[in-house]
């Protein structure tokens, strides 16, 4: 029988002559670079469109802040939205790895972050369209978005003012 210090000793030069442990994170979900970090916000010319699902889930998050995504996936059936939970968790495992969404990993629970900035965000869609579908005339997008959606009188009250600030704005 051998004795317990001679154990030790064997088992240490094992150790020891042994090559280092390296675990490689396959999923590129778990990359933490540094549009991750808490309080990083992705600069425009980097920041990709989200899809119209991946809106969605920024809506969420802009609105709730910080989510779990149980709460997303309840947010959305709340709004109609009959979406599977493992859909929602895939979705925002992909808005992380393109930097639209933040995980925060070091809980059981991992709560995510919106990335992006809301009126950002609005502004790049609102741009791309209207570069995309009406040449650059804001003209265009406005007469396509009112005869699509008229506005209610609330609405109108403030498009006039908005126009009137900016009428202000042109004569000076």
């Amino acid at each position: 029988m051998r004795k317990p210090l001679a154990v030790l000793a064997s088992r240490i030069s094992w150790l020891a002559s042994t090559k280092p442990l390296v675990l490689t994170l396959r999923s590129p979900s778990y990359n933490f670079g540094p549009q991750h970090l808490p309080g990083t916000v992705v600069s425009k010319k980097r920041m990709p469109a989200p899809t119209p699902a991946e809106f969605e889930i920024l809506r969420v998050l802009w609105t709730r802040g910080p989510s779990t995504v149980r709460d997303v996936h309840t947010a959305l059936e709340e709004r109609g939205r009959d979406v599977g939970y493992t859909t929602v968790l895939k979705l925002m495992q992909i808005m992380a790895e393109k930097g639209l969404a933040q995980r925060d990993a070091s809980e059981r629970t991992h709560i995510y972050r919106a990335a992006v900035a809301e009126d950002a965000t609005k502004q790049r869609l609102v741009s791309d369209l209207l570069d995309r579908a009406f040449e650059g005339s804001a003209l265009g997008l406005v007469m396509h978005a009112l005869a699509t959606r008229p506005a209610d009188s609330d609405e109108l009250q403030q498009i006039r003012a908005l126009l009137d600030e900016h009428a202000q704005g042109d004569d000076r």
